[in-house]
Parts: structure tokens; sequence; C-alpha cells
């Protein structure tokens, strides 16, 4: 596997149509209707299918390209800061606003678990790997901008410039643990241990996608409860490593 940082992020349109879904989704109360939500994911599926021309190839090049553009996806995202999360809920206390920001994102993966599933009901399906990356783009988008956006509701972001900061997010994504509980360092490099983790949980996340596109409406219904269900988990296991306050990494590490 080569550097996903350098070598590999070769069209990231597919990236940048994913974070606008993500974020116009998270940060909706309500989540469109299905339709609306499904054209905005066949715009991701198109710019994954015109981008991936080598994930076309095999199961491996496949993975190398979609972390790629999970990778570019990070600085794409829109992250409200903890000042905007107060202005925009005002009133509440840290915990109602991370209870707040669970609930949109797990509405909104479910959105798209469910319109990826109306799909599969259409009289010509879209190639079947575009409409999976499309979902597992969206889902994981919305599922970076949820971990960053309960590090900030409790006061608590990564350091570092905007590119570090998005690295760390998806380092406490791929661990399920908050920034300051993710062992080992960030290096995104070939065989490194983020690099690695990334890979299995996009592994594990292109798996449930596939639920989705069952026949008729069965994978309507079991993408938008499966999506939902991981994306609330997620949520709520960063908070309870928040809610610990800061971890001093050395000690972490000692484990």
């Amino acid at each position: 596997m080569a550097n996903p940082e350098s070598g590999h992020v070769q069209e990231a349109e597919a990236a940048r149509q994913a974070a606008e879904v993500a974020v116009e989704l998270s940060e909706r109360s309500q989540a469109r209707d299905r339709r609306r939500v499904a054209g905005a994911l066949n715009r991701v599926a198109r710019a994954a299918w015109r981008g991936a021309g080598t994930a076309r190839r095999g199961a491996a090049s496949s993975l190398n390209w979609l972390t790629a553009q999970v990778i570019a996806m990070g600085p794409r995202l829109r992250i409200r800061d903890q000042a905007t999360l107060r202005r925009q809920f005002p009133g509440r206390s840290d915990e109602e606003v991370a209870e707040l920001l669970i609930d949109r994102a797990a509405r909104a993966a479910a959105a798209v678990g469910g319109a990826t599933g109306a799909w599969a009901a259409l009289p010509a399906l879209p190639a079947f790997p575009a409409e999976v990356a499309a979902e597992t783009l969206a889902v994981v988008g919305i599922e970076l901008k949820l971990v960053a956006e309960l590090h900030e509701a409790y006061g608590a972001p990564a350091p570092g410039s905007a590119a570090d900061r998005a690295r760390a997010y998806l380092a406490a994504w791929a661990h399920r643990r908050g920034v300051s509980m993710v062992p080992g360092g960030l290096l995104l490099v070939a065989g490194s241990p983020l690099a690695r983790q990334v890979r299995r949980r996009l592994l594990a996340r292109v798996r449930r996608s596939t639920f989705s596109l069952a026949p008729l409406f069965t994978g309507a219904v079991a993408g938008a409860v499966l999506n939902s269900r991981e994306t609330r988990k997620l949520g709520r296991v960063i908070v309870a490593d928040l809610r610990r306050g800061p971890v001093v990494r050395a000690a972490v590490d000692a484990r």
C-alpha cells in the first residue's frame, strides 16, 4: 500500500461530494426525504465511478482508493467549534448538545442507508461498487463530523493545524476512542498502525453498506437500522471518553 496521504489521493471529487452530503444531512434538524437524499448520494456515486478507475481492478485497489478518499474528505468537512454550537443550541448543557449531535448524526446515517436501499428497487441499478463507495463515504463523513463536534462540544478539540486535527479525528473514529485516548502515533503511512486500523474500519463499513442493497426495500430498512445503531454507538463511546477528561498519552500507551 502506498502512502495514501501523498500518492493515492488521485481524484478527490468523491471526497468533496461526500463531505457536502455529510455536512448537509448532519446539520439539519430533520433528515431530507429519501428521494432527495438518494439524489445527493447519486452525485457521490458518479464521482466515485469516475475517480476510481484503479479501484475496479480488485478489492485491494478499491480499499486503497476508498482510504485515500476518506483521508481527503476529513479536512473538507465543516466542523462547528464550541462557540458556534452554543449559539446554535442556546441554553443547552454540554451533555444536551452532545446528545443532539448524536441524534442528528444517527438520523442522517439512517437516511443514507435508507436512500441507498431504495436504489435496489430501481430497474437499472448503477454499478454496485460505486453505490457501496457512496454510502460508505457519506456515513464515514457523518461520523467524522460527529466525532470532531463532540470534542468541540466538550471543549476538548484536537490540537494543531486543520490537517493535524483532521488526522486526529480520523484516528479517533478508527479506534472508537476520544482523541486523548488513541494509542500510538498519528502517522498515516504504509503499514503504520493507524493506516491499518483505518483500513480495518473501512472494510467493516463496506460490509455493512452491502446490506443496504438487498432486494426490494428490505435493504433500505436494514441499512437505516444498522447505520443509525452504529453511528449512535460510536457517538456514545466518544462521549464516555470525553467525560473522563484529558488523559496522559504515556499512561494510555503503557497499558
